[in-house]
């Protein structure tokens, strides 16, 4: 009777094994018997089956079920009644019918596709970058306060626009980072955007068309926003470099056949934000550039023949004016000349000795009253350096390299070449940015009009950078990173 028994069971296990094998085979989704199903009938065919020591059935001979893995014992087997149990467990690829039962699913339902999600570098970009983003709403508002009390807004004038661009900023950063970013290397999109911001950038230096602001014209201004094209131009200027430098035909063996021809889209955007004018931006662009050169494999030499060649640039138009000269010379000495080019560097240098070690506290600061031109904007890191110390200036400069160590390896471990010059070339961007601006405030260099990323008001700046960043995030997540 035992045995009469057991070849029952085997022979129901059997037939339901082979139904299984033959469903599988039918390309209707109607005419498919789910695993659970297997398993139900399994367990009608119970008597056959063997209850172990611990409770659970014992797997039958290697007819029954499904094969697993090759073994020499009946162990290795999977019974269709272990199927119906995993078919439980991936419950949310079931539907329930009307009648309790479960449907039978469609040939594509079920069907687990790509996972898509952040690794430990992407996190740790994502966490640096609300970081930033929150430690900046927080020092704008210390460093605007005062002189947005005149304002219509009051007080929290600069905030409410700052925050804003941060809103409209992380709608793009989400966007970008849900994006596949194979889409910004088709030629429309990358050209399209290469396009515009030449466009925009030649607007600028018309009169009545730019906008005039403190003896530069740098803004357009569409209706109540305004905001400024070589923000824009940066970030196409990447997208531009990373495509050219990742296509197949692309090499870089030679400095004039090879190399000069990727140069020209930087080279033209570098010469019309010298019209504005804007040497620290434009000189940016040609910097990361060359940067975006080496990660793409350029020679030593002709980089050096680059650099060289930019340098000699910039002297040149630095000391064609006699504004900029001095500009160029007072960094040295700005308390030699105080009351003229000296002047903000001065009050910048006043506000990190007021400082000290932990600061004169959140908004305490003086130097904000009246005293240092633009805390809000471009000289925003000497409020830091007042109110929250050098402890201060470290923790917030730790954060920007954080951002920047977790950007270069997401951008290493990319298996497409698009991905990691694109990747590289933003955090490059922020990077540039960042250096340059902390050495102008602390008069490491020459006093120019750049802003630090996430801190200096500016809401269409902050959330164009959101967006770049974004789409880092959407490159580390497309490669698990």
């Amino acid at each position: 009777m035992k045995g009469a028994a057991l070849r029952g069971a085997k022979g129901a296990a059997r037939g339901a094994g082979k139904r299984g094998r033959d469903a599988a085979l039918t390309e209707e989704g109607a005419g498919r018997w789910t695993a659970l199903e297997l398993g139900r009938e399994a367990r009608q065919a119970g008597p056959g089956l063997e209850a172990g020591g611990d409770g659970r059935e014992q797997r039958l001979a290697p007819e029954a079920g499904r094969a697993g893995p090759r073994s020499g014992s009946q162990r290795g087997r999977w019974t269709a009644l272990e199927l119906g149990r995993e078919a439980r467990q991936a419950g949310p690829g079931l539907e329930a019918g009307g009648d309790g039962r479960e449907q039978r699913l469609a040939p594509e339902a079920g069907r687990a596709g790509p996972r898509f999600r952040l690794g430990r570098n992407g996190r740790g970009f994502a966490a640096a970058l609300a970081g930033l983003v929150v430690t900046g709403l927080i020092v704008l508002y210390a460093a605007s306060f005062y002189n947005a009390q005149d304002t219509q807004a009051g007080q929290f004038a600069e905030l409410y626009s700052q925050l804003a661009g941060v809103g409209l900023g992380l709608a793009a950063l989400i966007a970008a980072s849900r994006l596949d970013y194979r889409l910004l290397k088709k030629p429309w999109v990358c050209g399209g955007l290469a396009v515009l911001s030449l466009a925009l950038l030649a607007l600028v230096p018309i009169p009545g068309v730019g906008r005039m602001v403190n003896g530069s014209r740098r803004w357009l201004r569409l209706g109540p926003v305004g905001f400024q094209p070589s923000e824009l131009a940066k970030y196409a200027m990447v997208l531009f470099m990373a495509r050219a430098l990742s296509r197949r035909e692309a090499r870089l063996d030679r400095l004039v056949r090879d190399i000069g021809p990727l140069l020209a889209l930087p080279c033209i955007m570098f010469f019309l934000i010298l019209l504005q004018p804007n040497l620290s931006t434009a000189g940016s662009i040609l910097i990361v550039a060359a940067v975006m050169l080496l990660l793409a494999g350029a020679r030593w030499r002709h980089l050096g023949v680059l650099g060289v060649s930019g340098l000699a640039l910039g002297a040149f138009y630095a000391l064609s004016e006699p504004y900029r000269r001095e500009r160029l010379l007072s960094f040295r000495d700005p308390f030699a000349k105080l009351s003229d080019e000296g002047y903000q560097l001065s009050q910048s240098l006043l506000a990190f000795g007021s400082g000290g070690l932990f600061g004169m506290g959140l908004g305490q600061g003086r130097q904000k009253y009246a005293f240092l031109p633009y805390p809000e904007s471009d000289f925003i890191f000497a409020v830091v350096g007042e109110d929250l110390g050098l402890a201060g200036c470290l923790a917030i400069l730790a954060l920007f390299l954080c951002l920047i160590y977790f950007g270069l390896r997401i951008a290493m471990a990319c298996e497409d070449r698009f991905a990691s010059l694109l990747a590289g070339g933003i955090v490059a961007m922020l990077g540039v940015q960042t250096v340059m601006n902390v050495a102008v405030v602390i008069g490491l260099m020459p006093t120019t009009g750049l802003p630090l990323p996430f801190f200096s008001a500016g809401g269409t700046s902050i959330s164009i950078v959101m967006a770049a960043c974004g789409v880092v995030l959407g490159i580390a997540r497309r490669q698990n990173l």
